[in-house]
């Protein structure tokens, strides 16, 4: 066990700034104990590692496990944003300018580790949230081991698999997972080549992998870099956040990339910002929902 003290020169909302990595409400990988505290699970380059995350008052306070536990806690700066750069952002639209001034903790912090970005990124291709997070849930528990940590008072986490075991998974366990077969092979194959992902994860060289378009490759980006211009062209819900919290109309995605051409460079901030501001910013809902598939076989 390790543990670290860092004080940002900054205000930082730590569970906001964390959120993104957190996929779903039951994610094996990540878990909030009712005593406020972020614990996280990842396979880093030194080994499995648990890293326990408190906010205080102008304080985060920093416990690490396992092998990777002081590869974590050297990395805790730039996951809760050192590298960021709010200033950057010319806020102009009004309601971009309201969105800052509520969000003044906000940052885009980066993992670090770009294949355990890409992996929950391609489950979430094309279905709801839902049926991705279940998949995600269910491989980490078959194949995950059990996160390092203390005995009492962690909750029961795991690590997710290191990319030689995603690169042999059975075809019946992604099956059974809920995870067809083109998101297994894209996630099989993008492990054959993670090492050099890790050395090197541009966009173009993320969008040559087979099954990774623009859409996969912003959303690792976002979590894995911190880049904070990687817009989720593609996604099913943020053109009409984006149109009506702008220009008061659903568009599509050309029409959200053009309302979001005056923020180049910050164009994830911005999206990110529009998203924690609340409903009254989201257009209301009509017509039917997609309905979560099961086929899973047992």
């Amino acid at each position: 066990m390790l543990t670290r003290e860092w004080r940002p020169p900054w205000p930082v909302d730590v569970g906001r700034t964390l959120s993104p990595h957190r996929r779903g409400p039951h994610d094996p990988a990540f878990q909030i104990t009712p005593d406020g505290a972020i614990w996280r699970a990842s396979h880093t380059p030194d080994g499995p590692g648990t890293l326990r995350v408190v906010a205080g008052h102008g304080v985060v306070e920093a416990t690490a496990y396992g092998a990777g536990a002081e590869w974590l806690l050297d990395g805790l700066p730039e996951l809760l944003g050192a590298g960021d750069d709010p200033g950057e952002l010319d806020p102009g639209h009004p309601v971009v300018r309201e969105a800052v001034v509520r969000q003044p903790g906000l940052r885009i912090g980066r993992t670090r580790r770009v294949f355990e970005a890409l992996v929950p990124a391609v489950l979430e291709q094309k279905v709801l949230s839902l049926e991705a997070w279940r998949a995600w849930r269910y491989l980490l528990r078959r194949f995950g081991e059990p996160a390092p940590g203390p005995s009492d008072g962690s909750p029961e986490l795991r690590v997710p698999p290191p990319p030689e075991v995603w690169a042999v998974i059975p075809s019946w366990e992604w099956h059974r997972s809920g995870a067809e077969a083109i998101r297994a092979r894209t996630i099989m194959n993008a492990a054959r080549l993670a090492s050099r992902l890790e050395l090197r994860a541009s966009d173009e060289r993320l969008r040559s992998l087979p099954g990774i378009g623009v859409w996969t490759s912003a959303e690792i980006r976002q979590r894995a870099l911190g880049d904070p211009d990687a817009v989720s062209v593609g996604d099913y819900n943020l053109p009409a956040l984006v149109g009506w919290a702008l220009a008061g109309t659903k568009v599509d995605d050309a029409g959200m990339l053009e309302l979001l051409a005056p923020f180049a460079g910050q164009r994830y901030r911005v999206t990110r910002l529009l998203e924690l501001s609340g409903g009254a910013l989201r257009p209301p809902r009509r017509g039917p929902r997609m309905s979560v598939r099961d086929y899973r076989a047992f």
